[in-house]
């Protein structure tokens, strides 16, 4: 089960797992698009079924999961991947983006894995995989609110690692650096940015290894857990000349 599966990383993950023989649940609001995705998954041969569903939406995400499991069985594995951002100055700070941001990337991520935890939990048998960012590590210039909803999510998944120990749960949190989608199309400059063929690689081999965490790429994971101890007034400097310049 996919979330955010019909453009960028969802659609590249939901392609690449259906073509190594997973059958694969497709979730996004446009059916349109989900359409597309499900036509190029069928003609490489792979199975898949689209449901069109909000992630905000609670109870739609868990009919929409007992829909996925009556078609193909129990679901083996969530990637919560659906997610949005902005870029905005401190100075335009709109607290409805904020909130919709927190409300798609945060919400979105507890309510995808409560339509699915129940019933892995009564198997004993799962894995829960986010999709979080390096930029969960430390504030970003222009990028508070995708920031703290990275954040809250890497702690979250955490947490749930936690508590889900020895229950045969596996949970995965991927942090990866900036990828070439419609999310980060002319925002200025972005280190080490990566085309989604190659994350989505990235992402289905940490997935395979039940990795616990799993940051790239790894010249742009480096930098940003250096910057985890660097002292405040020297990160500001340095994020302030080198993040998204124009």
């Amino acid at each position: 089960m996919i979330t955010g599966a019909s453009s960028g990383i969802g659609r590249g993950l939901a392609v690449t797992a259906a073509n190594r023989g997973a059958h694969v649940g497709l979730i996004a609001r446009r059916a349109s698009v989900l359409d597309e995705v499900i036509a190029e998954i069928k003609g490489n041969g792979g199975t898949a079924l689209p449901i069109t569903a909000d992630v905000q939406d609670a109870e739609r995400l868990r009919a929409a999961a007992q829909e996925l499991a009556k078609e193909f069985g129990p679901i083996e594995t969530l990637i919560a991947n659906a997610g949005t951002g902005t870029t905005t100055h401190a100075a335009q700070l709109q607290p409805s983006e904020v909130e919709n941001v927190i409300q798609v990337n945060v919400f979105g991520v507890a309510n995808s894995v409560a339509a699915v935890l129940p019933e892995m939990l009564e198997r004993k048998r799962g894995h829960l995989v986010a999709i979080s960012s390096l930029a969960a590590y430390r504030g970003l210039p222009k990028s508070g609110a995708y920031c703290a909803s990275k954040a809250a999510v890497s702690a979250l998944f955490e947490s749930l690692r936690i508590d889900l120990r020895d229950s045969g749960i596996e949970v995965t949190t991927i942090y990866p650096g900036f990828i070439k989608t419609r999310l980060t199309a002319n925002r200025g400059y972005m280190p080490y940015l990566m085309e989604v063929d190659y994350a989505v690689d990235k992402i289905i081999g940490a997935i395979e290894r039940r990795k616990r965490s799993y940051s790239f790429p790894w010249q742009l994971a480096t930098i940003v857990r250096a910057g985890l101890v660097l002292p405040g007034a020297m990160y500001d400097w340095i994020a302030k000349r080198n993040s998204y310049r124009e």
